[in-house]
């Protein structure tokens, strides 16, 4: 059965497109040891606002829309350029900012991951379009500033988040669900979970099992060799 993208309106998008902007340039902000000009800032706005949808456009080998479409950029540097000159009056809303950043995280996974279902790309792949179109411009924004990756990092579940929902929109899809429907539920189930995360400081545990190998080597390492004779 042919899959649609999964569509919203324009403003939608852009609304997304300025947050993406607006945050962009208030982490921006918060990175006062490195001295960010507003140039710096509106290209790191710039990178969180676009760069999920134009490395999906670019794995799929399609036209990146941000950039055949005009409004895209304008309205993403009009966001960032607003966060940087408002960011003290934006840094107290920072809960609406979590629960706006996980819903953009879902709209932009849905999105993407409906259109690689469109273009016959695999379940499988799909799953990892939506993930890359909703987590790529955190990514492209780190390795902008040289810091670790985020999504990365222990208790943070950016990818567990964009994962279950892009996951629960291909499911959907392939029981035969309208795109619609599925897409709706991919933004939600991509919200709560990355909320629920924050709020209840759910985490993967860390790798206990490879630092306890590497301690046996280290000792046994350290020790004196056996002479047998």
């Amino acid at each position: 059965m042919p899959v649609t993208t999964f569509e919203v309106a324009l403003w939608i998008q852009l609304f997304a497109a300025a947050l993406g902007g607006l945050h962009g340039a208030l982490f921006a902000a918060a990175e006062k040891q490195r001295h960010i000009d507003l140039l710096d800032a509106i290209v790191i706005g710039l990178t969180v606002a676009l760069g999920g949808s134009l490395l999906r456009d670019v794995v799929l080998d399609q036209p990146p829309v941000v950039i055949w479409v005009n409004w895209y950029i304008l309205v993403a540097t009009g966001g960032a350029i607003m966060g940087m000159l408002l960011q003290p009056l934006f840094t107290r809303a920072e809960k609406a900012f979590t629960l706006l950043d996980a819903f953009i995280m879902g709209l932009f996974g849905a999105i993407a991951a409906s259109k690689a279902l469109s273009l016959g790309v695999g379940e499988v792949g799909s799953l990892a379009v939506g993930v890359i179109g909703a987590i790529g411009g955190g990514i492209l924004r780190d390795v902008i500033l040289n810091l670790p990756i985020s999504f990365l990092h222990v208790g943070t579940l950016y990818a567990v988040a964009a994962a279950a929902g892009s996951g629960s929109l291909v499911l959907l899809t392939a029981f035969g669900v309208p795109i619609l429907i599925a897409g709706l539920v991919c933004v939600a189930v991509t919200t709560v979970v990355r909320v629920a995360a924050l709020h209840f400081g759910w985490m993967f545990p860390e790798q206990h099992a490879v630092n306890l190998m590497r301690r046996r080597w280290r000792r046994r390492a350290s020790e004196p060799p056996e002479f047998v004779g």
